[in-house]
């Protein structure tokens, strides 16, 4: 079942600030956990946070890839970004930026990985 509407997103702490700031200039609803009172609480809090808002989670962390503990289907989205350190923030948060614009209803219920110039998305 797809969703309506535009994605909303949640950038998680081990993100660019400037993650959440971007998406909401090119007219996204993102904001970052830093901002609503999750800094440096469990991944399970974040992911929770992330469904109850129906917010597509987007990370760094690889644990978030893991499809047995959160299967695609039965979550709103979410994005593992890998993309080396080395990248300058301003071409970290384009290269999502880029991938979000190009899937945005194929986001929804599917494990996004973005990498620099590629994106694969896989659902259960």
């Amino acid at each position: 079942m797809a969703d309506s509407g535009r994605p909303r997103f949640l950038t998680d702490e081990d993100m660019p600030r400037s993650t959440a700031r971007t998406l909401r200039e090119a007219g996204y609803d993102a904001v970052d956990v830093r901002d609503v009172g999750l800094r440096g609480t469990s991944d399970q809090n974040v992911f929770e946070y992330a469904q109850k808002e129906r917010r597509i989670l987007i990370s760094c962390d690889l644990g978030f890839a893991n499809t047995l503990a959160f299967p695609p289907a039965e979550h709103q989205g979410v994005i593992v970004v890998r993309i080396p350190d080395t990248v300058p923030i301003p071409t970290f948060n384009r290269e999502i930026l880029n991938a979000i614009t190009k899937l945005p209803d194929q986001l929804f219920h599917h494990l996004a990985i973005i990498e620099i110039g590629r994106v694969r998305l896989r659902a259960n």
